[in-house]
């Protein structure tokens, strides 16, 4: 068995949630190209620093929650980060923008975590997440 895939012995949860969206995949990704948007976005985020490729969110809760940007690549329309918080033995989320027609994209959020029950949480947050994308990015196409 190859190490990268498990921690500890023990395999990680990991969820896919996807949402077709009536826009283009360029409106799409230009809601989540800016690592600065994520409050207008991701329900519970309240606020954000960016510096470089680290980026600290701050929760309704007040919890800061530093992360690493990984990847934000235009092409691809392909953006990925990991939790650095030390709450996370592990934490891996990646959104991709797919293009299916002209005013018809798939937005793709998946994330893989150690420990499962922190995974159950950004699980719901990110069904949230991908139905305020949709409306954004519904609502920019219609402009």
């Amino acid at each position: 068995m190859h190490e990268d895939n498990v921690l500890e012995g023990k395999v990680m949860a990991s969820f896919r949630h996807e949402r077709r969206i009536a826009a283009s995949p360029d409106d799409v990704w230009q809601v989540i190209t800016r690592p600065e948007s994520i409050p207008e976005w991701f329900p519970g985020v309240m606020s954000c620093t960016v510096e470089g490729n680290l980026r600290v969110i701050t929760l309704a809760t007040g919890l800061e929650m530093p992360e690493e940007i990984l990847v934000n690549d235009a092409l691809q329309r392909r953006f990925v980060y990991r939790i650095t918080a030390p709450m996370y033995k592990f934490h891996l989320a990646s959104i991709d923008v797919i293009g299916v027609g002209e005013l018809d994209s798939l937005c793709v959020y998946s994330t893989t975590c150690e420990p499962d029950t922190l995974a159950l949480l950004i699980a719901g947050g990110t069904i949230g997440a991908l139905g305020e994308i949709q409306r954004i990015a519904e609502a920019r196409a219609k402009e």
